[in-house]
């Protein structure tokens, strides 16, 4: 049976407050009883949906902990509190383990909500006037990622050479409607859609705020380095639940799952070979 503990964290203060447990252990064993780490929104729904059941065909118990704040779940997988979690993009992995010394890796890529531009304005790209603002993340991973869809909308463009995982504004070579960007937090842009005429906003901001991705005027193309990993801790990439949750995700039943819940998820590269 799947448990779910929902988490809070004070930022500033570091406490971690849980709310509410409910279900029972089941498996065979301990070691058949895992925490899985995630947000709150798609990937929380993702691991319910679409991967728990598989594991508890497995055998395994499953304890959801959803946390409200993204330096939180590794932590709490590198303490042993989680066994896997499913929240970040392989780039934020990268550079939260290695900023702060965590031992962590990825397993595999799974289908991720992709950022894209919201209007209340405008009902298509073309519509856009010259000198319009439009807001994008604030920092520099989100930022790029918009930057490239603009690029890709064919409202932006860069010289040959540039780093996609790093563009910034300072990097574009042509604005043809000099457009103005709002830099903001990604967790802001969702009521930017209707307050702004222009949001680039990230897919899990979106959804957990009630966009429809399919309204988007533009929806990113995805580098798969910015689509959603299953992390573990380092020692246990090669352990049994490591391919057990590896086997679930590249099952017929996960992609199937995939099609019918979450049908604009962009998937990666694996799953479209």
């Amino acid at each position: 049976m799947k448990k779910r503990v929902w988490v809070t964290s004070v930022v500033g203060v570091g406490t971690v407050v849980t709310l509410g447990a409910c279900g029972s252990s089941g498996g065979d064993g301990d070691s058949k009883d895992i925490s899985f780490g995630a947000t709150a929104g798609p990937y929380s729904d993702m691991l319910t949906e679409a991967i728990i059941p598989g594991l508890e065909e497995k055998g395994y118990s499953v304890t959801v902990n959803e946390y409200q704040d993204y330096t939180i779940p590794n932590r709490e997988l590198a303490s042993g509190t989680d066994d896997a979690n499913l929240f970040q993009h392989q780039v934020y992995l990268d550079n939260f383990a290695n900023e702060n010394n965590l031992e962590l890796t990825s397993l595999v890529s799974v289908p991720t909500a992709p950022m894209g531009i919201y209007s209340d304005e405008y009902a298509t790209l073309d519509e856009i006037e010259e000198g319009v603002e439009i807001a994008i993340p604030n920092d520099p991973t989100n930022g790029a990622r918009a930057f490239l869809m603009l690029e890709e909308a064919g409202l932006i463009s860069f010289d040959n050479g540039i780093d996609p995982l790093t563009v910034s504004v300072n990097d574009i070579s042509e604005n043809k409607l000099n457009l103005k960007f709002v830099e903001l937090e990604a967790a802001q842009l969702p009521r930017e859609a209707g307050q702004k005429p222009l949001a680039a906003v990230p897919g899990n901001f979106a959804l957990s705020a009630g966009l429809d991705l399919a309204t988007a005027l533009e929806l990113e193309n995805m580098l798969d380095q910015y689509r959603n990993v299953v992390a573990v801790r380092a020692e246990d990439e090669e352990s049994e639940l490591a391919q057990d949750i590896k086997e679930v995700i590249e099952s017929e039943e996960f992609e199937t799952v995939i099609d019918t819940e979450f049908e604009w998820f962009g998937k990666p590269s694996w799953m479209e070979e």
